[in-house]
């Protein structure tokens, strides 16, 4: 059951300093879906009714796939930042006592311990889609080391690079505007270690896989580990499975995702590029509790949305998005509770020593 909102708030703002630092992030997320320009909000629907007629059926192209997804995340990335969603990923509750943030924390902990530093402070890693570097600067602020982080929106890239500065981690954080689908702009065997959340394999058709896999090979260090927690099918998922494919139609573009694939197709990719693979495996626990604990803090956000939107403060459309949210988001549970799809299966690749 959803937790009551009272709770909610409780679990989510025991932390003062974190409460006011949401709090921020969330009035300045209102303020920018009020002053985004109407070309980006036009491209922000196209792109999700795109994301739409893809799991419809309409073949398109990685580029295509590329443009819309960048012009999607350019707005997404401000609406979920007001429900507490900066980093833009839902992580497994790994801790019933802690709700979205914790539960971040211990799912990124997690990730870093099977990278297997030897010596933490002096490494440097590499953040795939990192965002608004949120995660890359937990990542660094526990190693003591650097991290470079490439996004494909030159808004979050830049909103990395003012929280580095804020925080005085400039010298260690590192951040550039880049793309899954061309070549790392890093040189060979420069890596310490590379790690990814939800940002990765849901952006690439099976055949573009191993050239994927290869590129991250070439940056990491002979024994050095790639680590993710990333959306993926189950074995379980079945295409010929009338309510299987129903759910993935629905709860795909919520993802902003346009593809799914099997843990066995990445793998795969990843041992022909070269990496022995060490693990992989279901989240250690299931993402849709916290799934619904958002569910009931969008649920009450949209009435204030509503109002400002009789108001005139607010666009309609947000009330629309965020409608379409909750549905993908219902689906999304469903599909997780059937064990058909998981938002943080975990895999640990090892580029083997020279």
């Amino acid at each position: 059951m959803a937790l009551l909102m009272p709770k909610y708030f409780q679990r989510e703002n025991s932390n003062l300093s974190a409460n006011w630092y949401r709090i921020k992030t969330s009035f300045t997320g209102i303020k920018r879906l009020v002053t985004l320009p109407q070309e980006d909000k036009d491209a922000c629907v196209n792109a999700y009714k795109f994301l739409q007629r893809m799991q419809g059926g309409e073949e398109t192209s990685t580029e295509d796939e590329t443009k819309a997804i960048a012009a999607y995340y350019k707005v997404l990335n401000n609406m979920l930042s007001v429900f507490d969603l900066e980093k833009l990923y839902i992580p497994p509750q790994l801790d019933e006592k802690e709700g979205l943030y914790g539960n971040q924390l211990l799912c990124e902990q997690a990730l870093l311990n099977e990278m297997k530093l030897e010596t933490p402070e002096k490494s440097h890693l590499l953040d795939m889609g990192c965002g608004r570097g949120r995660i890359a600067h937990y990542i660094a602020s526990m190693t003591g080391g650097q991290v470079s982080g490439y996004n494909i929106d030159p808004d979050q890239v830049d909103n990395a690079i003012d929280w580095a500065a804020e925080t005085k981690m400039s010298d260690r954080l590192h951040y550039t505007v880049g793309n899954h689908h061309d070549p790392l702009d890093y040189e060979s065997g420069f890596f310490d270690g590379c790690y990814s959340v939800q940002a990765v394999w849901p952006f690439f058709k099976k055949e573009e896989l191993n050239e994927y896999a290869a590129e991250m090979f070439r940056v990491l260090k002979p024994g050095t580990r790639y680590s993710c927690s990333e959306y993926l099918l189950s074995p379980y998922f079945d295409w010929n499975n009338v309510e299987h494919v129903a759910l993935h139609r629905s709860y795909l573009p919520t993802l902003a995702a346009t593809q799914s694939m099997y843990p066995a197709d990445v793998c795969a990719a990843l041992e022909n590029a070269g990496f022995n693979i060490l693990l992989s495996a279901p989240s250690k626990s299931e993402a849709w509790p916290i799934c619904e604990q958002k569910r009931d803090l969008i649920l009450m956000a949209r009435k204030i949305v509503r109002f400002l939107e009789r108001i005139k403060i607010m666009p309609p459309w947000v009330e629309e998005s965020l409608d379409l949210l909750q549905t993908g988001g219902e689906s999304w549970t469903m599909a997780e509770k059937a064990k058909i799809a998981d938002l943080n299966w975990r895999i640990v690749a090892e580029k083997p020593a020279e």
